[in-house]
């Protein structure tokens, strides 16, 4: 698989970034070689190796669940930046 320069024109549009000439083929050639280097891990012989989704045995630690007493309203309210008759005040989002 290639990249062509008009590849890299459209993700930079995308990305809303400004790429002058020289960038966009510096870009195109980075991105190949890239793609490339991946293409060699087609080489390998992957028949014998078994699917993981993690190269190192990973396990959640969970703790128990137990009831404990929380904040109190007056205490989480002294943390708002703002608040208006017992909640916290934010500005507007729709108008």
């Amino acid at each position: 698989m290639n990249i062509s320069t008009d590849d890299v024109r459209h993700v930079a549009k995308l990305s809303r970034l400004n790429l002058t000439a020289a960038e966009e083929e510096t870009m195109t050639g980075q991105l190949n070689a890239i793609l490339h280097y991946a293409e060699k891990l087609n080489e390998l012989d992957t028949e014998q190796v078994k699917p993981t989704t993690h190269v190192l045995h990973v396990s959640n630690v969970m703790r128990d669940d137990e009831v404990r007493e929380s904040l109190t309203h007056e205490q989480v309210m002294r943390n708002a930046p703002e608040e208006e008759d017992g909640q916290f005040k934010v500005p507007a989002v729709l108008e």
